[in-house]
């Protein structure tokens, strides 16, 4: 049974002078414990894509469903806070803020006292393999393997069993990038989760459960 679906979804970029179809009529189903990757060139859609599926705007035509609520039916900032996580190529963590309070910083949003945050954040650290020592320390002081496995872990605290992933491994080596695909795969397959990774990285869309290729806003 699908948890996240998009329902014949358009997208019109609409200036001044010109109006622009990003997304031309887009259909797909997402369901539990699989991980997806969305494929396509640069222009394609990949991004209007996910910007869409992570409630950052609502499609012009159709609709986009999360657990059976449509977008356009919520407030997107609840949305943004309830329904999805979403990791990003360049990671967005916190620069002043230590690892500790990177990771509780979603769910003290959510109203979890900071007692609580922190037990949480300790277990989800140890989830993406970093040790307890790192709950001290500040982004810049991580690598980007690390900062990539922390961000994992603030999307964790979230409490949305879908996460979305633009580009999660671009900024780093082939062996980071193993080791962070590696988690997402084992988050769908032992925990459950619905992962969907926008990616170039040909081989990780080899290794995803299904692909969707994206070509001038259409599914190909």
């Amino acid at each position: 049974m699908s948890v996240f679906e998009l329902r014949d979804v358009k997208y019109v970029y609409q200036s001044q002078y010109q109006s622009v179809e990003a997304l031309k009529g887009i259909s797909c189903a997402f369901e539990p414990g699989r991980v997806y990757a969305m494929m396509g060139r640069s222009g394609s859609g990949k991004t209007t894509l996910l910007s869409l599926m992570a409630g950052l705007d609502v499609p012009t035509e159709g609709s986009i469903l999360c657990e059976g609520v449509s977008t356009s039916d919520i407030d997107l900032e609840q949305y943004r806070r309830e329904y999805v996580a979403v990791i990003y190529q360049d990671f967005r963590l916190f620069p002043l803020l230590t690892v500790a309070e990177n990771v509780m910083y979603p769910m003290e949003l959510r109203g979890m006292k900071p007692a609580a945050a922190k037990k949480r954040a300790v277990e989800l650290i140890a989830k993406v393999g970093l040790p307890e020592t790192t709950l001290d320390r500040f982004p810049a002081m991580l690598s980007g393997g690390e900062q990539q496995r922390v961000a994992i872990a603030r999307a964790l605290g979230m409490d949305t069993k879908i996460l979305l992933a633009d580009e999660p491994t671009g900024n780093l080596d082939s062996e980071n990038s193993e080791n962070i695909y590696s988690i997402l795969e084992a988050l769908a397959h032992e925990d459950g989760y619905c992962v969907v990774i926008v990616t170039h990285d040909d081989e990780l869309g080899l290794r995803a459960d299904e692909v969707y290729h994206l070509h001038d806003g259409r599914l190909v």
